[in-house]
């Protein structure tokens, strides 16, 4: 067996690590609070992203930079989480769900997109850097990996709504919750994370810039995620 063919099965590993340190927070935390919400859902998806590696469902040379991508994606978050705990200062994304996890009138739909665009906008692109780094390879030989991870957002993004948005019967145009799902877009979220991967590529010789970009970046995904964690009355 050649090491190409062995990478997948090594990211399948380290997936099955992220996998129980996500179990085991949703093990701990109380089901109404806000990381908890977005926790079970984005736990679902690291299982898809983990059965797909072992089953040989990508391609051999988009098997291993979307293992990789995967894992680091997922760290990402995971090292949030464990800044928290400990009374450090998060990055700024994700600022706004933990402030906010356990206010009563934020309900779980906000909770599951607010750390979806948290993730997505901020965390997605370092990850790509990162995968680009340490396999020292050009942004355009991860464009692969990016759409398969891309397709396994949409399938949770689609889950979010169906699980958590009201059905038709109590639908209203008219309601904050309504307005508030139609007003974020992972496509949208998906299309700048790339882009600004792109730019923090362009940027790699100049650390100082590169830095400030990334520091703008999570701010203003902070900004959007505290939007979307608007309390709205029951």
């Amino acid at each position: 067996m050649t090491s190409a063919e062995q990478l997948p099965v090594q990211h399948a590993v380290n997936a099955d690590w992220v996998v129980r340190r996500m179990r085991a927070l949703g093990a701990i935390l109380p089901p109404e609070d806000g990381v908890a919400v977005f926790n079970r859902v984005y736990l679902s998806v690291t299982e898809e992203l983990r059965q797909r590696l072992e089953r040989g469902h990508f391609e051999d040379r988009t098997a291993a930079a979307a293992g990789e991508l995967g894992v680091r994606f997922a760290e990402r978050y995971l090292a949030a989480v464990d800044a928290a705990a400990a009374g450090h200062r998060t990055p700024a994304c994700w600022r706004p769900l933990f402030q906010l996890r356990r206010h009563p009138a934020v309900r779980p739909l906000q909770f599951a997109l607010a750390g979806i665009n948290a993730h997505v906008g901020h965390d997605l692109p370092l990850a790509l850097l990162d995968v680009c780094g340490t396999r020292g390879t050009e942004p355009v030989l991860l464009e692969g990996a990016f759409d398969q991870l891309g397709e396994l957002l949409t399938g949770l993004e689609e889950r979010i709504r169906d699980e958590l948005l009201p059905g038709p019967d109590v639908l209203d145009v008219t309601d904050p919750l309504t307005h508030l799902a139609g007003s974020w877009s992972l496509e949208m979220a998906r299309d700048s994370a790339w882009a600004g991967f792109r730019a923090l590529w362009g940027l790699r010789g100049h650390p100082e810039l590169a830095a400030e970009l990334a520091e703008r970046l999570g701010a203003n995904v902070g900004m959007a995620g505290r939007c979307l964690l608007t309390p709205l009355r029951r």
